[in-house]
């Protein structure tokens, strides 16, 4: 028993392997391309015109010219097999095309190509028309009907004959494409006709197989139309089957129409059209030789092997095995594009690590050691190299030597001056004091330029390393969308449309790109006579059912025509929403504020609130403001950490060689999922957080941006409530009431009393209350910025739309 299923598992493998080869043989050797040669030099319609080989030696030229001398011989013995007549035409105009290559007509351009078909062929028939002295006017008119039909089929070989071809690069057809094929492949049928096996046609049997194949692959719409060009085109092979393209036109079309019952619906299609139209379109003779044909095409139908047909329906267009072969395609995409950003990503992190790799190694300590020898070395060369005690000094006594020029550097870099006390050890000790003293002062002016420059260029190295750093995590996290950028969820579509169709919601197509939690997106086509915004009243509400979390509709297209399509995208609702109000004023009542405020959606649920105050008042400080908050902006979306964003905005600013204006920065950042409030305060003024009667002050140390080129963000967290009022001002609100003494407590004051929670009234009334008690002045430019914290609510919430059923 063993032994027999072995036997039969090797018999199978060779059978494989045999198979495997005859198909490299047919590759390498083009078979396929000279088998369709010798059926094209067989195909005559309407009797008598052979258009097809000239056409198809043309696009093989074009394909592969190495292959055109057998396709010569091919074509000619294939219409030797119809008429002596027929192979001397088609050698003639094989010859005349010949004739026109050789002169190099089409060496530059192919756009004469058609023109010259035509010429060829109708040059062929003139000439077997003068040798046989047949010259009559229907000659004429078939001669030139013959050669249109001829540069015409050129245009189609052209797009189809590279189909017949190995190697494929493209994975689905275009609607052109796939018509051309079945015209080549149809005219290739035409070949057949003559052919005869037990009394049926066997090119009745391939063609309606060929019905089959594309009904149960591409549907009634691809069935249809192939049945209509293959009965089209075997009805101008021979007159008495012109019934034949009704009879396959409604047979793929009854075929596709029924292709969700598998190949034994699709066969049943053809067998009902072949008998209605034989039964009452033909002559009662004519009936059993149709129904045998068909029977044997579903004979062949059921024997073509599945993969073969799933290879197949890769090709045509709108197939589900084309979407599954297109999506294989795009993940492939995704994952070689996700791992180039992967390997870009760690490259930049190489790259920051490598700036800042000479930064962590070396401690302040050696820093300034290496400095104060170098420094030393200078003062020595110029003074003690020509000394005669230089030997007593820098051999005998390197120690105390070298301490007490240390000690004479420190007091001139502390003070200025030597101290004296230091200035009567170094008397007793060195014969020239004063000449080292003066040499010193003169170095250590050189020495505090270099200490300079070398740490703006550890600035600088910094800047770089905070900003490959900041991309390298951008395009790590960038990487990581890619890969689960739209994954399938087929319990939550089935879900989801089954809910909408229990409403009588009729869903044209359904696409859910991510569920996840804060980040849903589904994309909606719906069939509606009329909309009454159904996707913010109806849908909506059900998809937060489903999904357990607050679902709105981002977007919707609506068609302008009753019974047309509604296109709606549906994204979560943040849990909170910030309502934003502000209020400004320029110094003076100007026109130009040195303030100025952003307000930014971010990509990740955060909302940002800021305000920049650049130093002084005009337009000066009004263009340094605005530039310190377009970079903040500008960072802060393409998804780098916010403290980054800031030193990187700080070294920037701090690395100009001439300008001396600086800006404060006051930043907030909501979390709109946990309503958690994180503070930036780059030298603004305190901010305030209105709970009720409750007001919470929040400040921080931080100089202002630009002073200091290396420092430590200090970030202040506060987690918001409902109903919270975030209130941030520049400093010419904080500081505008002179006769106040403590502006913080008479802010806090203020804001308590307001009787309002609407965040413009709020702006407008502090600014308001400012000027009152600043006598009516505006001595220097003042903005409010006040932010207000609110549960999200839909307007149709409420409304118990559907239950889940799923446990």
């Amino acid at each position: 028993m063993i032994s027999n299923l072995v036997e039969e598992k090797h018999n199978n493998t060779r059978r494989k392997k045999r198979l495997e080869h005859i198909y490299q043989i047919i590759k390498e050797k083009d078979i396929l391309i000279l088998v369709v040669a010798f059926l094209l030099g067989r195909a005559v319609i309407l009797s008598e015109l052979t258009p097809f080989s000239l056409a198809y030696l043309v696009s093989v030229w074009l394909v592969k010219k190495e292959r055109c001398r057998l396709v010569i011989l091919v074509s000619l013995l294939g219409a030797v097999t119809i008429s002596i007549s027929n192979s001397l035409i088609i050698m003639i105009s094989f010859l005349f095309f010949g004739f026109f290559v050789s002169l190099g007509v089409l060496v530059e351009s192919k756009k004469y190509l058609p023109y010259i078909v035509f010429i060829s062929n109708f040059l062929s028939r003139v000439a077997y028309t003068t040798l046989t002295s047949n010259w009559t006017g229907y000659g004429i008119f078939i001669s030139f009907v013959e050669s249109l039909l001829c540069a015409v089929l050129v245009l189609i070989f052209i797009q189809s004959t590279p189909l017949l071809t190995p190697k494929r690069y493209k994975v689905s057809l275009k609607n052109e494409e796939l018509i051309s094929f079945v015209i080549l492949f149809t005219s290739v049928l035409a070949g057949l006709s003559g052919l005869v096996i037990k009394g049926v046609n066997l090119d009745y049997i391939v063609s309606r197989y060929l019905i089959l194949l594309f009904a149960f692959t591409g549907g009634p719409t691809i069935g249809a139309t192939v049945g209509v060009v293959i009965g089209l085109i075997l009805s101008l092979v021979n007159e008495p089957t012109l019934a034949q393209m009704s009879l396959l036109a409604f047979s793929g079309l009854l075929g596709g129409l029924m292709k969700d019952g598998k190949r034994l619906t699709v066969s049943l299609g053809l067998l009902i059209g072949t008998f209605l139209l034989g039964f009452y379109g033909s002559e009662g003779g004519q009936l059993f030789p149709s129904m045998i044909s068909t029977l044997l095409a579903i004979i062949l139908f059921s024997l073509t092997p599945k993969k073969r047909l799933e290879r197949f329906a890769r090709y045509i267009p709108g197939t589900h095995e084309q979407f599954e072969e297109q999506q294989q395609y795009l993940q492939k995409l995704r994952d070689v594009t996700a791992n180039r950003m992967e390997q870009f990503s760690d490259v930049f992190m190489a790259l920051s690590k490598t700036f800042t790799g000479k930064l962590v190694e070396q401690a302040d300590f050696e820093d300034d050691q290496k400095a104060t020898d170098e420094f030393l070395s200078h003062v020595t060369e110029r003074t003690c190299q020509t000394c005669f005690k230089k030997a007593w000094c820098w051999s005998e006594h390197f120690d105390d030597t070298y301490h007490h020029m240390k000690q004479m550097k420190r007091d001139l870099t502390e003070n200025g001056a030597v101290s004296h006390m230091t200035e009567a050890k170094f008397n007793k000790f060195c014969v020239k004091p004063h000449k080292i003293e003066a040499v010193m002062k003169e170095e250590l002016s050189y020495y505090h330029a270099n200490q300079q420059l070398r740490k703006q260029v550890g600035e600088s190295r910094r800047f770089v390393a905070d900003q490959l750093l900041g991309v390298s995590e951008v395009m790590n996290n960038f990487a990581k969308e890619i890969v689960h950028e739209r994954d399938y969820h087929d319990q939550q579509e089935h879900q989801i449309l089954t809910a909408l169709q229990s409403i009588g919601i009729e869903v044209e197509q359904l696409d859910i790109y991510s569920l996840k939690k804060g980040e849903i997106d589904i994309e909606m086509t719906l069939s509606v006579y009329q909309y009454h915004g159904e996707g913010e009243k109806i849908i909506a509400p059900i998809l937060s059912d489903i999904l357990d979390e607050i679902v709105v509709v981002k977007e919707e297209e609506v068609s302008p025509m009753p019974n047309g399509y509604c296109f709606l995208i549906f994204h979560s609702a943040k849990k909170y929403q910030l309502d934003v109000g502000v209020a400004h004023a320029a110094q003076n009542g100007g026109f130009i504020s040195g303030d100025s405020y952003s307000i930014m959606e971010l990509a990740a649920g955060k909302f940002a609130l800021a305000i920049s105050d650049g130093m002084g008042n005009g337009r000066r400080a009004s263009e340094e403001s605005m530039q310190t908050l377009r970079l903040l902006q500008q960072i802060l979306q393409s998804g780098i950490d916010e403290q980054v964003a800031i030193k990187s905005i700080n070294s920037v600013l701090s690395l100009r060689m001439t300008d001396e204006v600086f800006s404060t920065l006051d930043l907030a950042m909501v979390d709109l999922q946990t309503a958690n409030a994180q503070f930036l305060k780059i030298g603004s003024t305190p901010s305030f957080v209105k709970r009720g009667r409750q007001v919470i002050q929040i400040e921080s140390s931080n100089l202002p941006i630009g002073i200091v080129k290396e420092f430590d963000v200090e970030v202040v967290e506060e987690q918001l409530q409902d109903g919270d009022l975030l209130i941030m001002t520049s400093d010419g609100i904080f500081e505008a009431p002179k006769v106040v003494e403590n502006q913080s407590i008479w802010l806090k004051r203020i804001i308590k009393e307001l009787k309002t929670d609407d965040p413009q009234d709020v702006a407008d009334l502090l600014l308001e209350e400012v000027i009152r008690y600043s006598s009516g002045l505006i001595e220097d430019d003042m903005t409010v910025l006040v932010g207000k914290v609110k549960k999200f609510q839909s307007k149709w919430a409420t409304i118990p739309a559907y239950q889940s059923q799923v446990n």
